[in-house]
């Protein structure tokens, strides 16, 4: 292979390597922006429900942008042994229902979606 077959080689690759990571960047761009959990309304409190050991508080508002969207509900969980530290946890669109009921120590059901408070999310965006 001479040389010139080599730079050209390498400048492709060069090229390849900017491309993919120009879109690599503007994907987590986008989802962040548009599909991130975290970045939606505050919105009205529905309901609110202790878990049994008190250590994590469950809230669901009810979200109303404006007249041509439907509503949408927001579950927000927050972790009281984690200086009431929040995160959402539920996000279902075209209700305006925020029934939670605990199922156990930290199973919750919001609008009949079971979740642990630990790790699970709804987003009906991603169903």
């Amino acid at each position: 292979m001479s040389n010139k077959q080599r730079t050209v080689l390498k400048v492709t690759a060069y090229f390849c390597l900017l491309f993919g990571s120009l879109i690599f960047g503007l994907v987590l761009i986008i989802n962040h922006l548009f599909f991130n959990i975290n970045r939606i309304p505050q919105g009205e409190l529905l309901s609110e429900e202790v878990s049994p050991t008190r250590e994590y508080t469950v809230l669901t508002y009810v979200i109303n942008s404006h007249s041509t969207v439907a509503p949408a509900v927001r579950g927000e969980v927050i972790y009281h042994n984690k200086n009431d530290q929040k995160r959402n946890m539920y996000w279902s669109y075209r209700i305006e229902e925020g029934k939670i009921e605990w199922i156990n120590d930290h199973i919750v059901s919001i609008n009949g979606m079971n979740l642990d408070v630990h790790k699970d999310t709804y987003d009906f965006r991603k169903e």
